[in-house]
């Protein structure tokens, strides 16, 4: 397979470097969990809840015999026509690079360090003796700028266990994420959708693509573990927009 070169942070949207991405995790799927050789599959991390097909996430809820999915359609729809006005979002912030992020919910407080890319233009991840940083790719918009900001992390390693993101698939609609800057300010997000999708169906325009709003996105590997491969078959990705 032929890696394929990152694109810069300007010029056109991220759809070089997010092939690159695409590349490097199917590569180096076996480099997400550790270079040794595993005698027994590593512990399987959590899943998300709506497990996205290869054609996209599932955006529609099955019916279901006692009528509770169109209830709750039905209340979902009453409860729009009384949301006060849309709240507009917050300001985007000037550029700063990211320090630490923090996710409650799955008990995640990292240090961040800057990713670019390698020689041959694929992107880098955090070394494996670091699988407990996150990584930020710095060619692209850091987190508070309008774009979509993108921050990797291991699931596992051979050596060390579980990893940074090792819970991620456990993140939840609504879920809070606040990334620390260079510049001291926080950029708060809220947790839109976590999906699963098989790493031959990266949606590189989903995660590199253009965005009117600051956004985030953070990736690990999941899904499956092929033990022939050592590899996960799968990206988890978590997709948030600033709150504040």
């Amino acid at each position: 397979m032929t890696a394929t070169r990152a694109g810069g942070r300007h010029g056109k949207p991220w759809r070089a470097a997010g092939a690159a991405v695409v590349v490097l995790l199917a590569m180096a799927g076996a480099g997400m969990v550790g270079a040794s050789v595993r005698t027994v599959p590593p512990p399987q991390p959590p899943q998300p809840l709506a497990q996205a097909a290869s054609a996209g996430p599932t955006t529609t809820a099955p019916d279901t015999v006692d009528g509770t999915a169109t209830q709750a359609a039905s209340q979902a729809s009453a409860a729009d026509e009384t949301t006060p006005d849309h709240v507009p979002a917050p300001a985007a912030l000037a550029r700063s690079s990211p320090k630490t992020i923090t996710i409650p919910r799955i008990g995640v407080n990292a240090d961040i360090m800057l990713l670019g890319t390698n020689p041959d233009g694929t992107v880098q991840v955090p070394p494996l003796d670091q699988a407990q940083l996150a990584g930020w790719y710095s060619p692209g918009p850091s987190p508070g700028e309008v774009g979509n900001a993108v921050i990797v992390g291991h699931v596992d390693s051979a050596k060390l266990g579980p990893a940074v993101f090792f819970k991620l698939g456990a993140l939840q609609p609504g879920d809070t994420i606040t990334v620390t800057r260079e510049d001291r300010q926080q950029a708060s997000f809220k947790v839109d959708s976590v999906e699963s999708y098989p790493k031959t169906s990266f949606p590189t325009e989903l995660v590199y693509g253009p965005s009117d709003k600051a956004s985030l996105r953070l990736v690990t590997c999941g899904g499956q573990f092929d033990q022939t491969s050592r590899s996960y078959l799968n990206n988890i990705i978590v997709l948030a927009t600033m709150t504040s």
